[in-house]
Formats: structure tokens, C-alpha cells, sequence
């Protein structure tokens, strides 16, 4: 019986074992919820609703829901520049090694 842990990456570990494709299909779905919970923090930091969010960039409030929905997978750097300069904000993109490398 394997030892219990409260590692969340240990227990993705024992999860996908050595399934390469599994491990990339959650490491991107964990960028997709990182980047929607980045625009969703920035803006209540702001002091900002989705409504005014949206009004601020010219669009609705239901595309500011979607990108802050985890599962929304269309995220582009263009609508990311434009939320950071209504919230006065600087984007940062960044490489980080792969830990597994």
C-alpha cells in the first residue's frame, strides 16, 4: 500500500505513472486554470466586476467569464496584453525549466 501524502504532484505522479501524453494533458490544463485564475485575481485586486472588466476592454461580460473559466482553452496574448494594460498592469510570459528534464 503506497504511503498517503498531501503532495499534490506526488499524487499526480502515482496517477499518470509513466503516461507521457497524460502528464502533458494535465500540465496544460493546469496552465489554462493558472492563466484564468491570473485574470480573475488581477481584476478583483482592481476592485473590478466582470462587467467592468469587459466595458474597460469593449467586450462582454460573458468573455470575461469564459477567461476566467479553468476550462476555457482559447486564451490569446493579445486579449492578455489588453486585460493588463485596463487593470495597469505589465504582462510577464516567461520559460521555466521542466522539471522533469
Amino acid at each position: 500500500m503506497a504511503k498517503k501524502t498531501s503532495d499534490a504532484t506526488e499524487t499526480l505522479d502515482r496517477l499518470t505513472g509513466d503516461d507521457p501524453e497524460l502528464r502533458e494533458m494535465i500540465a496544460e490544463e493546469a496552465v489554462h486554470a493558472q492563466v484564468a485564475r491570473m485574470i480573475c485575481e488581477a481584476r478583483t485586486a482592481a476592485g473590478l466586476t466582470q462587467k467592468q472588466l469587459a466595458d474597460l476592454l469593449g467586450t462582454q461580460q460573458s468573455t470575461i467569464a469564459r477567461l476566467e473559466d479553468a476550462d476555457y482553452q482559447g486564451h490569446s496574448l493579445g486579449m492578455l496584453r489588453r486585460i493588463a494594460e485596463a487593470l495597469h498592469q505589465k504582462l510577464e510570459v516567461r520559460f521555466v525549466p521542466d522539471r522533469a528534464a
